[in-house]
């Protein structure tokens, strides 16, 4: 189970997960694209950070995910407060 998440394959499995309900959202409630990226995308930032943490690449590679998820948070926070 190490190798799970030494490997930052933990992080995939979770991924593959997410663009399975992406795919089910769109194909079952019909939610356009934008709706799902401005939805999925801050996660998804989030766990590519936490890959990146988890492989022990430069911290760089963190931060910039990291700060990719704060604008299209917000984008989001923005869209459901009209």
């Amino acid at each position: 189970m190490v190798w799970l998440f030494a490997t930052g394959h933990a992080v995939d499995l979770v991924l593959l997960v997410m663009l399975v309900e992406a795919v089910w959202l769109r194909a079952r409630h019909r939610w356009r694209v934008g709706a799902i990226a401005r939805c999925f995308l801050p996660g998804v930032f989030m766990l590519l950070a936490l890959r990146a943490a988890l492989t022990g690449l430069d911290w760089r590679w963190i931060a910039g995910a990291l700060a990719l998820s704060f604008p299209v948070h917000l984008a989001d926070i923005a869209r459901r407060g009209r």
